[in-house]
């Protein structure tokens, strides 16, 4: 089974209208396998200038836009909110939801997430649904349990068969920004285990779901990470704000 590989770029609350040039100047010198895209997501000010940007360069629909958050809700008195509407206008075709920092700073629920996930798919945005553990909980053995949990609202939510346009960051938030990162094949039996929670609902759907790994990921280990049978890609942070070191992550990436 082919299944897209995915490059995603979470800028964080982090860059500038000059990254966002020099971004896409570095992008066009990529050359990508055929099976893999690559999205940037950068903060919400830069969305349209990102846009803007990489119509008039020409690029190629592998390289995407997305946003790192979006609101359940479709419009109203939601001061600072930002709807899967006004993402669609702007070209912004996927959207981070559930990361750890947006569950951990901000309270957000799972039950909220599958929410938003459900609000993304109805405006075709293709959702990056981010689930991870605590150092805590891989300690006490209970990531599986931690991953279940994040996972089980969302099909129920919206059910198995949606999951066909969904994509899945699994990020150990252990590894998030302390640059550890989970071994090659400790990531690969992770990814192998949320794969087969899918397949329980599922093996046809589950087989088709990208699964990136997210937490510290940098040009001197993408290529191990990606060679794994069940790591389809990255969401990459800190180094996706260098452009040199993104690009040669994205030209590390062949998909499976």
């Amino acid at each position: 089974m082919t299944r897209q590989a995915i490059v995603a770029a979470n800028w964080k609350m982090n860059g500038s209208l000059s990254l966002v040039k020099e971004m896409i100047s570095g992008l066009k010198q990529v050359e990508l396998a055929s099976n893999v895209k690559v999205v940037v997501c950068p903060s919400f000010p830069y969305l349209a200038a990102y846009s803007n940007e990489s119509t008039k360069q020409n690029l190629s629909n592998k390289f995407c836009l997305g946003a790192q958050n979006m609101s359940e809700q479709q419009n109203g008195a939601y001061t600072g909110e930002v709807s899967s509407e006004m993402l669609s206008e702007l070209s912004v075709n996927y959207v981070i939801l559930g990361h750890s920092e947006r569950r951990s700073l901000y309270q957000e629920t799972s039950n909220l997430i599958a929410l938003k996930v459900a609000k993304a798919l109805e405006d075709n945005l293709t959702p990056i649904l981010c689930i991870g553990e605590s150092e805590q909980e891989r300690t006490a053995e209970k990531t599986e349990a931690v991953l279940a949990s994040q996972i089980q609202p969302v099909i129920d939510e919206i059910g198995i068969e949606k999951f066909t346009e969904v994509v899945i960051a699994y990020e150990p938030v252990w590894a998030i920004g302390t640059g550890k990162t989970a071994s090659p094949e400790m990531a690969q039996e992770t990814h192998a285990f949320i794969r087969q929670y899918l397949a329980n609902e599922s093996d046809i759907v589950a087989q088709k779901v990208p699964l990136l790994y997210g937490g510290s990921v940098n040009e001197g280990n993408c290529e191990q990470l990606f060679a794994q049978t069940d790591i389809d890609g990255g969401l990459i942070g800190g180094a996706s704000l260098k452009v040199e070191e993104f690009s040669v992550i994205c030209s590390t990436a062949k998909g499976q």
